[in-house]
């Protein structure tokens, strides 16, 4: 199943704009600016100028947020998100509500006592995230992420993503068992996506700090759902005259 463009004339705009050098740009212009975000529950509130939130919005990170401050934009982060702005590209700080900036550790445990399974999914999303795909929450589907070509006006989701880990018998409750697997790809089949699996190999590593993440080892697997209408072979039946 390939992308599906919206309307005539998206294609082009996006080879003409890649994800690569917009998230380039929102890097190079977060650093200049010395960019941080106040860490909030189970999310990352970030202030942005002009220049910066338009290029949030074409990298598609964060949400907006509306507030009665019309000279200043505010956007939500996602703890994924967040965590990829600050440790992979490193192009922003993020403080607590004292105003005292937060180091890699302490943000690492903080985002694992939001979401036990934060090392998996982070691990996923930035693999994703590495490869140029727009990662979007996957929850309106049942899955963890949603992964784009570009833009979400340019174009559809392609994959719908969830993400297992087999080690010390981390399952997430899902896809269990094939009817698991055949409930899921009819749901992924009825909106045209592909079900992509994203297995986390831990290696052996311990959660307990974020360098482990280098030794996390993801495996990729789509699935379809098999026809038999689809796949059967043509044949001939030769009649014989009595």
């Amino acid at each position: 199943m390939g992308p599906r463009w919206k309307g005539k004339g998206a294609e082009a705009k996006a080879l003409a704009d890649p994800i690569s050098n917009i998230v380039s740009q929102l890097q190079s212009s977060l650093v200049q600016s010395s960019s941080q975000g106040l860490l909030m529950n189970s999310s990352v509130l970030f202030e942005a100028d002009a220049k910066q939130t338009d290029l949030l919005n074409r990298a598609c990170f964060g949400r907006p947020v509306v507030t009665a401050e019309k000279d200043k934009q505010w956007f939500q982060l996602g703890l994924e998100e967040a965590f990829y702005l600050f440790y992979v590209l490193k192009c922003i700080k993020i403080v607590n509500e004292n105003n005292c900036e937060i180091d890699s550790e302490e943000l690492w445990m903080y985002m694992m006592s939001k979401k036990e399974n934060f090392p998996n999914l982070f691990k996923a999303y930035s693999h994703l995230r590495m490869k140029n795909w727009v990662v979007r929450s996957g929850s309106q589907y049942g899955v963890d992420f949603v992964a784009y070509r570009h833009h979400p006006s340019l174009v559809h989701s392609e994959y719908a993503v969830i993400v297992l880990s087999d080690n010390n018998g981390e399952t997430n409750g899902r896809l269990m068992v094939w009817s698991d697997y055949h409930c899921t790809l009819r749901l992924c089949g009825s909106v045209a996506k592909t079900l992509l699996l994203l297995n986390i190999d831990k290696c052996g590593e311990n959660a307990t700090l974020p360098s482990c993440l280098e030794s996390y080892i993801v495996g990729e697997r789509t699935i379809t759902r098999w026809s038999p209408q689809q796949c059967r072979e043509n044949q001939t039946i030769a009649t014989g005259e009595s």
